[in-house]
């Protein structure tokens, strides 16, 4: 075996690069005696040990150090395997090969990232459709949406409250299909006046398997006002006029 990646066997290698001043030479991790005195004793052999010890971790040019150390200092009665020898070339290259894909897969990560941001510029201004319970009502504005129906129904209905948790007004649109359900609140209330600007609460509801009012998932149009690039998992998130941030993910449809 050429290289012994255990400690001990690590420092006999290092010690027959170094040589010693005994008379009676050193020992490898083989058992191999090295005479004193021999090509392990040379000063190109030290500097190569002195490189060792000043590096924090063994790269491609340490593994290769050691490997020339054990060659010119092994028994010549008893040489290396040659197939041994071919094999920690092969995983040595194995190991290269590994960390240079490494580094290309942070460089491909590094641009996808930045093309992201660069897409994701073009949705600022758009409308986004995301889930949220609330709305905000501007002045002389509307409110729109949708609703998540699970299943075909007879008649879905959507209710507008506002703070206190009044009913301000309730939207009927009738027999839905399964899927979005669109809806829009002009900003009328159901005694016939115009409620004021602020955020409302909308909540959504369906008729179910035996009549039974089954509630539903409520969306909400608003406008991309930014975007923000996050770091690890928090990916892509837009910020929407009177919703706040979301993930990209939960944008269920964006439009003009």
């Amino acid at each position: 075996m050429i290289v012994n990646h255990t400690a001990a066997n690590g420092a006999n290698i290092l010690n027959a690069i170094n040589g010693s001043g005994s008379s009676t030479g050193a020992t490898t991790a083989a058992g191999n005696v090295v005479p004193a005195g021999s090509a392990g004793g040379s000063s190109g052999s030290a500097s190569g040990a002195n490189a060792l010890h000043s590096s924090t971790s063994l790269g491609g040019t340490d593994f290769l150090t050691l490997m020339l150390a054990q060659l010119k200092n092994q028994d010549p009665t008893s040489p290396i395997d040659s197939n041994a020898f071919l094999t920690q070339l092969a995983q040595l290259s194995e190991v290269q090969g590994i960390n240079q894909l490494n580094t290309s897969f942070g460089s491909l990560t590094g641009s996808l990232s930045s093309n992201q941001a660069l897409q994701a510029s073009s949705l600022l201004g758009h409308q986004a459709l995301v889930a949220s319970g609330t709305a905000t009502l501007s002045s002389g504005g509307t409110v729109s949406g949708a609703v998540q129906v699970p299943q075909t129904t007879s008649n879905v209905v959507v209710g507008i409250t506002d703070a206190s948790g009044a009913l301000v007004d309730t939207v009927s649109l009738g027999a839905q299909p399964a899927g979005l359900a669109n809806f829009t609140w002009n900003g009328a209330t159901s005694s016939g006046g115009q409620a004021p600007p602020g955020q409302y609460s909308i909540v959504a509801q369906y008729v179910g398997a035996g009549g039974a009012a089954t509630a539903a998932t409520t969306l909400v149009n608003g406008t991309i006002e930014s975007v923000s690039m996050g770091a690890g998992s928090s990916g892509l998130t837009v910020n929407v006029a009177g919703i706040g941030s979301v993930p990209f993910s939960s944008v269920q449809q964006i439009s003009n």
